[in-house]
């Protein structure tokens, strides 16, 4: 098989995580605005998000559809495009992006952390690194996700 065909499977599999992230942002953006006041002001353009980041007051919206069944969130730290690339590149909370809040939960739960947080948990080394073919992250386990975010929002 070549890396084409290899690949195909994995596009797929993006497009519909991808649909699914834009989904669970469109649900984020209108409670951030009922229960806490904050309008967001996504940015649509590849251009923008890639050199500025996702919208335009900082926050890094992250679905993590797999919380409910873990227990644990996963927070990304570096990624790569297509698995048969030979790096990973900083992505997640090592985005150079204006990012300083960081998002992440289900439909149920949603936690919110600083960024340089999660980026000093991290660094700690006491959280479990999970490497897959297209990503590098930890999980936080429910207990220091409440322990260590700067709010909690329930749905």
């Amino acid at each position: 098989m070549d890396g084409e065909t290899k690949y195909k499977p994995m596009t797929e599999y993006y497009g519909k995580m991808l649909e699914k992230g834009k989904e669970f942002q469109d649900f984020i953006t209108k409670a951030l605005i009922h229960e806490l006041g904050i309008p967001l002001s996504t940015y649509s353009s590849k251009e923008y998000q890639t050199n500025t980041g996702e919208n335009v007051q900082g926050i890094e919206i992250k679905f993590d559809d797999r919380y409910k069944e873990t227990g644990n969130i996963y927070i990304e730290v570096m990624e790569k495009s297509n698995p048969e690339n030979e790096r990973y590149v900083q992505s997640g909370i090592y985005r150079n992006d204006n990012t300083w809040l960081y998002l992440i939960g289900d439909y149920n739960e949603v936690f919110i952390f600083g960024k340089k947080t999660l980026q000093g948990m991290y660094r700690s080394g006491k959280y479990k690194e999970i490497t897959t073919l297209t990503s590098i992250g930890f999980l936080v386990d429910k207990k220091s996700a409440d322990k260590y975010c700067i709010k909690k929002l329930w749905f």
